[in-house]
Order: structure tokens, then sequence, then C-alpha cells
């Protein structure tokens, strides 16, 4: 564990950093379900609470907070369980189960009853399992670069690899690994310091985050049956070059999700809302004006 993650939580606890500034902005931990939960929040609207994928931090949203905040929205962004500078218990270190209850948790810590939900790859089964436990807090539903099926016998042993790497070599030896599917060669050649800026949140989630995160990855639950119950506006944001979970799997969830809008990003790969901000801001603001 570095300096950097022992000492942050505890200037995030000072009056400063909990008091709110003039665009609305507030961060600091939660306590939540045996977890401290890091979290930021953006704006005075209507709220729109967006969750990460593995194994980043809401710092992955960092380029869309502001601007949708601007657009008439509270963003709130977290950083799940033993990811960012979270922290987590060692008998808990996390679960699909135990990261929608942490999210459901922060909204209503934050006096927030109903939201627009939105997860980002690992953030989509989340966003489902949240959605089975609680479809009255859902004003809308975003699904960035995500899937309903469960992982196949690949995908399942690549998660388990992750893991191990991450036991073996530290959280930081998966950033190589990751960078090659969240962004697209050119963005990867052209734009260095996109590269950088993910591989230092990679580098902050704990081991015990990186594997459980990877656990449910490979354990997912098909959540294909899950669509067709879904009532609320939804999006799908899907970049255009993602090879995690390719542009199929978005089309097969707006088929399955009643009236679901599908925005495919050009030049974006698996981190499009990060990627192509810009491209993604304007579709979930656009989208978003719909959402009574």
């Amino acid at each position: 564990m570095t300096l950097n993650r022992l000492l942050f939580p505890l200037i995030l606890l000072t009056p400063t950093a909990l008091a709110g500034g003039a665009d609305g902005r507030q961060q600091g931990m939660l306590d939540v379900n045996g977890a401290q939960i890091h979290y930021v929040s953006v704006g005075s609207g209507t709220p729109m609470l967006l969750l990460h994928g593995y194994p980043l931090s809401g710092e992955l949203f960092a380029r869309n907070r502001d601007t949708l905040a601007a657009a008439g929205y509270r963003v709130i962004t977290i950083d799940h369980r033993g990811y960012g500078i979270s922290t987590a218990p060692s008998n808990d270190p996390g679960s699909l189960e135990t990261y929608a209850k942490d999210a459901l948790a922060v909204m209503d810590k934050l006096n927030v009853s109903k939201a627009i939900i939105g997860g980002m790859s690992m953030g989509g089964p989340i966003t489902f399992e949240m959605y089975r436990e609680a479809p009255e807090r859902f004003l809308g539903m975003i699904l960035i670069d995500t899937l309903a099926n469960p992982a196949g016998i690949v995908e399942q042993n690549l998660w388990k690899g992750m893991a191990q790497k991450a036991v073996t070599y530290g959280p930081q030896s998966l950033a190589p690994e990751l960078l090659k599917d969240m962004l697209t060669g050119q963005t990867r050649m052209n734009r260095p310091t996109d590269a950088k800026v993910l591989s230092a949140i990679v580098s902050q989630a704990s081991v015990a985050a990186d594997v459980a995160g990877a656990k449910v990855l490979a354990t997912r639950p098909d959540s294909i049956p899950t669509l067709k119950t879904i009532t609320v506006p939804t999006l799908i944001i899907e970049g255009l070059e993602d090879t995690v979970y390719p542009p199929e799997f978005s089309l097969k969830m707006q088929q399955n999700i009643p009236n679901a809008k599908l925005v495919i990003i050009p030049g974006a790969a698996h981190a499009a809302v990060f990627e192509k901000a810009s491209a993604a801001n304007a579709a979930i603001i656009d989208w978003a004006k719909t959402v009574k």
C-alpha cells in the first residue's frame, strides 16, 4: 500500500474536503457496510450515479462529471471497495452483491432516493444487480461498454489469470494487460497521457480487490432475463473498437430492453467514456433530457 493511499482518506475526512464548493462539489469517505467508500459529487440537479469497471475507480469519469453537472445533473461517482482510495475489510473484499449494496447505501447516505444509474464494464453487472434488488431507485439506466451475458469458459480463465497476476506481481502489473483493450492503438500512440492516467488508476487498487473483482466478472450471473424487466429509460454507450465486450453485445441488450437507445462511438475502445469523453457526454445529455 502506498503512502498516498494511506494518507488520502485522512485528507478527505477534513471539513474542508467535505464542504461543498461553488459548483456543488463534495467528496469524502463514507462508512458503508464495513467499508470506507470514497465518493465525489458534483452539481445539484437530477442525481446521476456512475459506477466504474475493473480495476479502475471513480476517476474514470473525471472527464464527464463537470460537463454533465453543467447540464443540470448531480453527478456522483464512487470507488468500489478496495479500488481507488476506498478500503474494504479483509473478510469482505468485494462481491457482486456487496458492490450493489454499497452503491445503494451511498445513495442513502447522500439522501438520494432515486437516480439515473450507470455502469461501465463491471459496473454493468453491478447496475443489473442493483435493479434486481431495488428497481424503484432508478430514474434511468446507462450501460457503458458492458454486457448482460455470463462469462464463457475463455473469459472465465482470462479473469482468473488477471487475479493471479495481481497476486504475483501487484496491481500495477495489470495495466499493460488492460490498456491495449481500454484505448485504441491510435490513442495510445498519439495521446500517451491517457494511458498514463489509466495506468495510475489501475495501480491504486488493492490486490484483494483485484482478486474479488476478477471473481465477480468470471462468475457473474446471466442478466439477459433481467433486461426484459427493465422499464426505465435506458441508454447503451459502446465504443466501436471495444474488443472486450464488442458492439454485438450492446446490440443484443438494445434488442432485449424495451425502448433502449444505443449510441456507438467511433474511435473508442473499452474505456469509451474516458477516451471519447466529449462524444459520451453529448450522448448522455441528449438522452437524459428525455428522462422524467
